[in-house]
């Protein structure tokens, strides 16, 4: 059979994305983006008047179906690839993203009974409105000395699968008690391709407190927080946990014909969109520091023990790579922070001036910017415009800007949120290290390497570290197919590891930015700078953002 293939799905905030990948060498042959009819359900649901609350985001079930059916016939149609030159397919998801279902698997908002209840819908990782609930898990935990939560760097968010869960519990009893089951969407995406409930230990162990060694937490511990969640486990989800890379099962019949492949084909356990891409950026050892770039960044690193880091959001084994305790930390907001720059702080004579060159707003900016030395603006910014996940753990806190004065421009406050961002990082790096676990790499990928070359440049010359591309633009839906070509495994014509795979499928771009030396000079004593903010505003010595915040939003309740 001339050419096999693998299809890896990438489901994201907005859309899932299909790419077709040659298995003996990585090329992509097409891709296929579905944006989700529903999107990113916040105020009401849809088709109906019912109102969402503060902090919610929810999406529609039936989109994730719809990709599945529009995107992978769409990729066979525009490569000309059989069905049956496909040898497997795998899929990754943002995380935490759960939903309840009934015994047969299916969505409780599909049910009439149900559709007007917001808790019976999906809970998109970004769905804050489970605080106070993450706020029980975290202080029970520490009251009853629960070591499993050093893993998660002292605290769990209220993005998580638990924090979630007991909201469902806590409000709308009579969802929780109807449900068969919650899960992890990537999980459910699984169980309707193959009929199998494979739930993948990625996302146990990152999102639902879950270690290879330990399992999840004890059942005295879900009992402390409620006594209806006690055997949460037992009654909801599921303790047979499965490695990544591992064959969850065969495309059914049903839904092979929806999707126009063979019945049968190998499909990987689901994966978390980040994580999946760290082999697609060729990262299989320890000290190799991952980083995608876009709206947020999720750093992830291996090691080959355990570390308990503060503040990281999760050290699981086997996590990211076999045989390897994976480590992940974040930014909440980076692309999101330069978006917010040019929304609201561009002049209109800026925006004339890019109109006239033919560049994008970012464009002129980094252009300008570009000109200005380290330091030489005066300005600093710290980059808590969406609160920070690491190494702080704090949603409440706020952005900052010092140092302008009357003569400072739109560029050098368009540099000093770059270099925020990239200090960010730095400190995060830095925690790391100094609780043993070494970064001496850094590869990265995702929409601002590819568009920002002066922001790489900043980081590299920030954190005095090569930086290193993913070849391919679809680096996460790339690692899907990756797992999807694991799945199938050597005798299908895929691999039997994702060492393999990777050695095979994954590559870098020529393009490498290094650190300039006389920059990183000027970006220690900056960063000294910013490091003194970072402990005085986020570590108790002065709320007064968490003040001001509070003063807001009593100011918005009149």
């Amino acid at each position: 059979m001339a050419g096999r293939y693998a299809i890896g799905i990438d489901f994201g905030t907005e859309s899932g994305r299909a790419v077709l990948v040659d298995v003996a060498n990585g090329r992509e042959l097409a891709d296929s983006v579905y944006q989700y009819a529903n999107g990113v359900i916040t105020e009401k649901l849809p088709g109906t008047s019912v109102k969402l609350g503060h902090d919610w985001a929810l999406q529609d079930p039936a989109d994730y179906l719809r990709v599945l059916e529009k995107t992978v016939p769409a990729v066979l149609r525009a490569a000309k690839v059989k069905p049956e030159q496909v040898i497997g397919l795998g899929i990754d998801f943002t995380a935490c993203t759960m939903l309840p279902v009934d015994g047969a698997g299916r969505p409780l908002c599909f049910d009439k009974r149900w559709r007007m209840n917001p808790h019976a819908w999906v809970k998109l990782w970004k769905h804050h409105a489970a605080q106070p609930e993450a706020d029980r898990v975290n202080r029970v935990a520490r009251e009853m000395g629960q070591k499993w939560l050093d893993r998660y760097g002292g605290r769990i968010s209220s993005e998580w699968f638990f924090p979630k869960a007991l909201q469902i519990l806590d409000e709308a009893p009579e969802v929780y008690a109807a449900a068969a089951r919650l899960m992890e969407a990537g999980d459910w995406v699984v169980l309707q391709m193959t009929g199998a409930e494979r739930r993948n230990s990625c996302t146990a162990g990152y999102k639902a407190m879950w270690s290879k060694q330990e399992g999840y937490p004890p059942r005295e511990y879900f009992r402390a927080l409620d006594p209806r969640f006690e055997n949460v486990v037992e009654e909801k989800l599921s303790r047979d946990i499965y490695p990544l890379g591992a064959r969850a099962g065969g495309l059914t019949a049903e839904m092979a014909a929806r999707m126009k492949l063979v019945a049968g084909t190998a499909v990987a356990v689901a994966n978390v969109d980040a994580h999946v891409a760290v082999p697609a950026c060729t990262v299989t050892k320890t000290g190799q520091m991952v980083m995608i770039m876009g709206t947020s960044v999720c750093h992830m690193v291996c090691g080959s023990e355990t570390k308990n880091v503060p503040g990281q959001c999760g050290m699981v084994e086997d996590g990211i790579l076999p045989g390897l305790f994976g480590f992940e930390a974040g930014q909440t907001a980076v692309g999101d922070i330069f978006a917010w720059f040019v929304k609201n702080c561009v002049p209109g004579a800026y925006e004339k001036e890019a109109r006239a060159a033919g560049l994008s707003i970012h464009e002129l900016l980094a252009k300008k910017a570009a000109r200005l030395r380290p330091g030489e603006s005066g300005v600093l910014a710290i980059d808590w415009w969406n609160g920070n996940r690491s190494v702080l753990v704090d949603a409440d806190l706020t952005g900052v800007f010092l140092g302008l004065t009357l003569a400072t421009p739109p560029e050098a406050m368009y540099r000093a949120l770059l270099e925020a961002t990239a200090f960010g990082t730095y400190k995060i790096i830095r925690n790391f290290e100094q609780h043993g676990v070494p970064v001496e790499e850094i590869y990265c990928c995702g929409g601002l390497p590819e568009r920002n070359p002066l922001l790489m440049q900043i980081w590299s010359d920030v954190t005095n570290r090569t930086f290193k591309i993913a070849r391919s633009v679809q680096t996460c839906a790339v690692g899907a197919a990756m797992h999807g070509a694991v799945a199938a495994g050597s005798q299908a014509g895929g691999y039997d590891g994702i060492h393999d795979a990777a050695a095979r499928m994954a590559g870098v771009k020529k393009k490498v930015y290094r650190p300039n030396a006389q920059a990183h000079v000027v970006y220690e004593k900056i960063f000294s700078e910013y490091d003194k903010l970072h402990d005085y505003f986020g570590r108790g010595e002065n709320d007064v953002m968490k003040r001001l915040k509070a003063i807001r939003l009593a100011a918005v309740e009149d």
